[in-house]
């Protein structure tokens, strides 16, 4: 068998995605404690939109999908806060907007492979300004998770207990959407904008499996997530096929596992 690893853009790969294993579930957890599971998705149909308006310009893509999430990040949570009672309606609007934009703007690129490759990502041609971009970003949140720590766990679970307990709530949300646009269209141009959001809510929906708290949920999250990643990439490796879908089926194949797994220690327990 062929080592892979002789090669400089492999090792990259591996280097790449393991930073974003260990990050995304970061983010995940409290987007899917919040209710926000599909945020994700928008933000990555988002990012293409930056993506086509760099292409078209002439603009580094991935800096211009940066702005674009955080823009889009923004306006689901003022959206939010307008609608307290219809949380999900905003994540509506600003995904169909971002679609939108996306649609119109792709007529006026003219390499449809470029484009394409921030569909579902281009791991293995990651150049050196994106991988000290995932790098810096991956510090920044891993940072910023232990340093709100705390503030995240509560805002996460009851954002009007969070203000009770003197938690600085919009500080935090407005951090944390920051952070979740930066991580996103970062990873839709290495993984896929069509993955990405897999990839923050599966990790975490399969820790939820095993995990018996916050804490043990995110750190199954993240053994989860970086083993899944470097699995999935090396697959992808040996049979030529996408990294972002052999990292995603995986998980998903593990996840239908740990519930598989689960069902039959609960019937066990009630036979007993």
């Amino acid at each position: 068998m062929i080592d892979i690893f002789q090669y400089d853009f492999i090792q990259r790969a591996f280097l790449v995605g393991t930073f974003l294993a260990i990050v995304l579930p970061c983010i995940g957890i409290t987007i899917v404690l919040k209710r926000l599971s599909m945020m994700g998705e928008t933000l990555a149909h988002t990012s293409l939109a930056g993506v086509t308006f760099g292409l078209i310009m002439g603009f580094n893509p991935t800096l211009c999908a940066t702005i674009y999430c955080a823009v889009a990040a923004l306006g689901i949570e003022i959206l939010r806060k307008r609608f307290p009672q219809f949380a999900e309606m905003a994540i509506a609007v600003i995904l169909s907007a971002g679609i939108g934009l996306t649609a119109i703007l792709s007529s006026f690129v003219k390499s449809a492979s470029n484009f394409q490759s921030f569909l579902f990502g281009s791991i293995v041609a990651v150049s050196d300004f994106e991988l000290g971009l995932i790098i810096g970003v991956s510090a920044l949140v891993l940072a910023s998770s232990l340093l709100l720590y705390k503030e995240l766990f509560y805002v996460a679970f009851d954002e009007t207990a969070a203000r009770m307990a003197g938690v600085p709530v919009g500080l935090v949300n407005f951090i944390f959407t920051i952070l979740t646009a930066v991580t996103v269209s970062v990873a839709a141009r290495t993984v896929g904008a069509l993955i990405v959001s897999s990839l923050l809510v599966i990790p975490v929906a399969a820790a939820m499996q095993l995990g018996k708290s916050y804490r043990g949920t995110l750190i199954v999250a993240v053994l989860f997530s970086v083993f899944t990643m470097n699995a999935g990439l090396y697959i992808s490796c040996l049979t030529n096929t996408k990294p972002g879908g052999a990292v995603v089926m995986l998980e998903i194949g593990l996840l239908l596992l740990f519930m598989f797994w689960n069902a039959l220690k609960r019937r066990s327990r009630k036979k007993f």
